[in-house]
């Protein structure tokens, strides 16, 4: 609902958003945008660069989401900001973002859980460590998460992903199902693929690489390794383990 809310909102705050309709993946590719070529300088906040609060709308030479745009792919030299190689779409991916991140904010803050009691709930009852990592306790089968909230993730986003973790798959945390040409079959998480080979980590943790032209059946898992919390954990035991999520900045 929250997710309809910002995007909603996204769509009717100025011309440039009225151009294209933004879906969750867009925002998404946003942020792992933003966080490539603006973090660093800007921080995960937005709000590093004196009088500038990128999140919630204080900018120092744009008024408008096309200023933006402007901005980012060309940088401002007299200020020692370089300029990109991105498309314009790339760019307003990157405003999309952080028009979200400043509607959200307010949303996340009072719907957050107590991060203890998350952390309980992390660590026994939600079982998460059979799957997950956090600063180098638990399994590597699932991604790590020792710095989840640092990656952009909104609390709606993360309980979406705890309610109905097959809405929303993204490309480095799907599984996928290998068959070599002789009849074995690897199945785990993705790590990295190129022309040549498709590495994996297995069930086991272990790190399997396989030559592509070894390979008989290469599918990606339609739905998520992850089950569903929504019958096993209550609401506010949901709220409670979101806002440990969220609390979670990396060592």
């Amino acid at each position: 609902m929250w997710t309809f809310r910002v995007l909603a909102w996204i769509l009717t705050s100025g011309a440039l958003l009225a151009q294209h309709t933004f879906s969750q993946n867009d925002i998404e590719d946003g942020s792992r945008l933003y966080e490539a070529n603006c973090s660093r300088c800007h921080g995960a906040e937005g709000n590093l660069v004196a009088s500038v609060d990128l999140g919630r709308g204080k900018f120092l030479r744009a008024s408008t989401d096309q200023d933006l745009i402007r901005v980012i792919r060309n940088g401002i030299p007299a200020a020692g900001m370089p300029p990109t190689t991105l498309s314009d779409f790339r760019a307003e991916t990157i405003v999309a973002f952080l028009r979200a991140m400043g509607a959200t904010t307010a949303v996340n803050k009072s719907t957050l859980g107590d991060a203890v009691r998350g952390r309980t709930l992390f660590e026994g009852k939600g079982g998460c460590l059979n799957c997950h990592r956090v600063n180098g306790n638990g399994s590597r089968v699932g991604p790590d998460l020792s710095d989840i909230g640092v990656q952009r993730r909104f609390a709606d986003q993360l309980k979406r992903s705890i309610l109905e973790p097959d809405a929303e798959m993204l490309p480095p945390n799907r599984f996928v199902r290998l068959v070599t040409k002789d009849g074995v079959t690897i199945t785990g998480r993705i790590l990295n693929q190129d022309t040549f080979s498709v590495q994996v980590l297995d069930s086991k943790e272990q790190l399997v690489s396989v030559l592509r032209s070894n390979l008989r059946e290469f599918t990606f898992a339609e739905k998520s390794q992850m089950p569903s919390y929504r019958d096993k954990l209550s609401p506010q035991e949901v709220d409670d383990l979101v806002g440990y999520l969220v609390s979670l900045k990396g060592l």
